[in-house]
């Protein structure tokens, strides 16, 4: 009983004394702020490689960029990211959130461009029927006028 009441007290002690691997900093930025820079951050990463050439004409750094929009500066937003980074379960949430919302935009995207591409199918099938419309019509002038050729030159 001896040995029991030893081991709970040293596993009890050894829970409640867990130890901060970092430290928070003084200027912590807020989780959601964290989230909302981010997600802006993976959006420009997903630009670099998707359009590459749009990223590297702006003459500004992205990311710094996107620093100054939140008014943050890049020691504030590494060590926050670095305390953020350490409780990996904390982390992980912020990551999934960031993920959500991707998705959010990647559905809303796909949508747009089915329903762009819906309309250019329309638009394209509407051209090709004045295209023909207007075919048809200059057929139809110029067999008027054979006609009336025709016409006019058996009457001769």
């Amino acid at each position: 009983m001896k040995n029991f009441v030893v081991i709970v007290l040293v596993l009890c002690l050894s829970v409640s004394c867990k130890k901060e691997l970092v430290k928070q900093p003084a200027k912590l930025i807020e989780k959601d702020k964290m989230i909302d820079i981010m997600y802006d951050l993976s959006l420009i990463e997903a630009m670099k490689y998707q359009h590459p050439v749009s990223v590297d004409s702006v003459e500004t750094s992205p990311t710094a960029f996107i620093l100054k929009k939140y008014k943050i500066d890049s020691l504030q937003f590494s060590q926050s990211n670095r305390y953020y980074a350490a409780d990996y379960e904390n982390y992980k949430s912020m990551f999934d959130e960031v993920g959500k919302r991707l998705a959010v935009n990647q559905r809303a995207v796909d949508s747009i461009l089915k329903i762009e591409e819906k309309n250019a199918a329309k638009e394209k099938k509407n051209k090709l029927k004045d295209t023909l419309k207007d075919k048809i019509k200059r057929d139809l002038k110029k067999m008027r006028l054979d006609s009336v050729r025709k016409t006019t030159r058996l009457s001769r």
